[in-house]
């Protein structure tokens, strides 16, 4: 192994500089390997200078950074690229051309990181040819095969903090705060926040919740005394027999971007329940920041495994955590079927025992 890619798409998630770092360090100093970054994911290989050398001094000093050196984009679909022709927008498939990119290049492997939609392009890519190594990031934590994806744990701690904070104004002003989480379909990060920051109703996209039910709760907290109350959604809940709230359609190229069920929620609470109500959207404060201590070293050990795995030619597989260990499974394994809170599971369970409404 003598050159390797290393690219960074879809949304930013803390711990993508940590990847980075381990990746370079790794092929430099085990495998004396010359490593090339891809500058805004799979976009940057269609650009004059979307591709540079990275050396160790690149990566110096980005450990605890949030973002990625190297840029991303949650729109770089090489199979869906928007571009105008002849003055008029279209949307073409580009996906040879990066294919014969990567080939013209000589790497031995490309090293993605990125989360299902980012991976299930690098599936279709390594079936056309090219070298693809997969490493799992997203704070949503929705993807198969790995018990954990670096970025979940900081984002669970902004949102816990979040909580927090909204406990001892909501208390103050014997207030109902309802606070909007990320997730889209998944509601890991509701869910483990809610619990781990003392939340009195928690909605999540797999529990489709009764409004009637919320009420229920706050009024019953009201009626012992507790005259304020926490909720914590996910962006992807709805309620039963409703439909999920966007705040932009999809199309083609665009993912249709969910937002506003908080609002939603917070009206309805403030109407029926007849107490004051604010709504918190934490939105993209998720994202940002200084990666926790769990997820610079989960991160850390995904480069290096990448790098390894490359290394050992396991192409077409991504790393994965099971149990303790990093393992490695296949692409199309990962992005299969995307990962949901087990109903059955003890987070959910632990949220019942502990009296916390999920709305059914």
């Amino acid at each position: 192994m003598k050159r390797i890619g290393i690219l960074t798409g879809g949304g930013d998630a803390p711990g993508l500089n940590a990847v980075i770092r381990a990746a370079v360090k790794t092929a430099h100093g085990v495998y004396d390997c010359t490593v090339f970054g891809v500058r805004d994911g799979f976009d940057g290989l269609l650009e004059d200078e979307g591709v540079f050398e990275l050396t160790t001094e690149h990566v110096r000093g980005i450990l605890p950074r949030g973002g990625t050196i190297l840029g991303t984009a949650n729109r770089g679909n090489p199979f869906a690229r928007k571009t105008v022709v002849a003055g008029e927008e279209t949307v073409v498939d580009v996906s040879d051309l990066v294919a014969a990119r990567i080939r013209e290049l000589g790497w031995d492997a490309l090293i993605v990181v990125g989360g299902d939609g980012t991976l299930r392009i690098s599936d279709e890519l390594y079936h056309k040819g090219c070298p693809v190594v997969g490493v799992p990031k997203t704070i949503d934590n929705d993807l198969h095969g790995t018990e954990v994806t670096f970025g979940f744990d900081t984002a669970l701690n902004t949102a816990t903090d979040a909580l927090d904070r909204l406990h001892t104004t909501a208390e103050a002003h014997h207030r109902v705060m309802v606070l909007e989480l990320m997730g889209r379909d998944s509601g890991f990060i509701a869910l483990h926040a809610g619990v781990a920051g003392g939340a009195d109703v928690i909605l999540i996209p797999e529990i489709p919740f009764s409004f009637d039910k919320v009420c229920e709760k706050i009024q019953e907290r009201a009626g012992y005394g507790r005259h304020f109350s926490i909720v914590a959604v996910s962006e992807g809940a709805h309620p039963i027999g409703g439909d999920q709230v966007f705040s932009r359609a999809g199309d083609e190229v665009f993912v249709a971007r969910l937002g506003g069920i908080g609002q939603v929620v917070g009206k309805f609470i403030a109407q029926v329940c007849g107490m004051e109500t604010r709504v918190t959207v934490l939105g993209h404060l998720q994202r940002g920041g200084t990666p926790t201590a769990f997820d610079r070293w989960l991160a850390s050990r995904y480069g290096a495994a990448a790098v390894r795995l490359a290394a050992n030619g396991g192409l077409g597989r991504m790393v994965a955590l099971r149990g303790a260990e990093i393992v490695d499974i296949p692409i199309a394994e990962a992005v299969s079927s995307p990962k949901r809170v087990d109903l059955e599971g003890d987070g959910v369970l632990t949220a019942r025992g502990l009296g916390i409404c999920l709305g059914d």
